[in-house]
């Protein structure tokens, strides 16, 4: 295969939970602030808010709490307790990202990032995390109309990096946004992070790697 032919593949990554080990910490705020609000989540529905967009998200939080204000009251209030600790800490990362991106861009790989987290913190975490060198594009839920589990954020992403999603490889750790990879028709891998992925969501997926350096093996040995 020539090398014009590699440079057209792209690999489009999500990043709290996937690059960043920070899925964790907003699951940790997430139940902070709704509790300390008065409101009695169940674990299940905490999860289901990994990557949710922004469209989805004040639907999600009636249904959960029969409360129309209760996403806008929660979200703020995680918003305030969550950044005086990720201000004070470094950014943790997930096992191998460094080593897995230098692979990719070295096999001729664009990238990118494909994130409900709002620009500017993508940004900042990314770069003292000391990886926003690998990523030729940023794309954040923000930029288009829904987010996932939509395949709006894959279909504007591939787009912007001039690829056929039918060419380009998704990494996801969580249900919402391996939901808008494949849907999208990007060839979904899925590095799990707090969750296996269940029967329907493996249709859904081209492969399950154990981490992110045999997703980018994958990868690599599929091109």
């Amino acid at each position: 295969m020539k090398d014009s032919d590699v440079k057209k593949k792209a690999v489009i990554f999500d990043m709290d939970g996937t690059i960043l080990d920070t899925e964790r910490i907003y699951q940790k705020y997430w139940r902070m602030a709704a509790e300390e609000l008065g409101y009695k989540l169940k674990d299940e529905d905490y999860l289901g808010l990994r990557s949710l967009g922004h469209a989805f998200a004040p639907g999600r939080f009636l249904q959960m709490t029969g409360d129309e204000k209760a996403y806008t009251s929660i979200r703020s209030r995680r918003k305030e307790l969550m950044k005086p600790h990720m201000d004070s800490i470094d950014i943790p990362v997930k096992p191998y990202a460094a080593e897995a991106l230098k692979k990719l861009r070295a096999a001729g790989f664009r990238l990118a990032i494909a994130t409900a987290t709002n620009i500017e913190l993508t940004e900042e975490y990314l770069g003292r995390a000391g990886l926003r060198e690998y990523f030729d594009e940023i794309i954040s839920a923000w930029m288009v109309e829904t987010g996932k589990p939509a395949p709006d954020i894959y279909l504007y992403a591939c787009e912007v990096l001039g690829v056929r999603p039918e060419d380009t490889f998704a990494v996801e750790d969580a249900p919402n946004g391996v939901i808008s990879a494949a849907t999208a028709g990007c060839r979904t891998i899925m590095v799990p992070d707090m969750t296996e992925p269940d029967t329907e969501l493996m249709e859904k997926i081209i492969y399950r790697a154990d981490d992110l350096l045999r997703a980018a093996e994958y990868i690599i040995s599929e091109v």
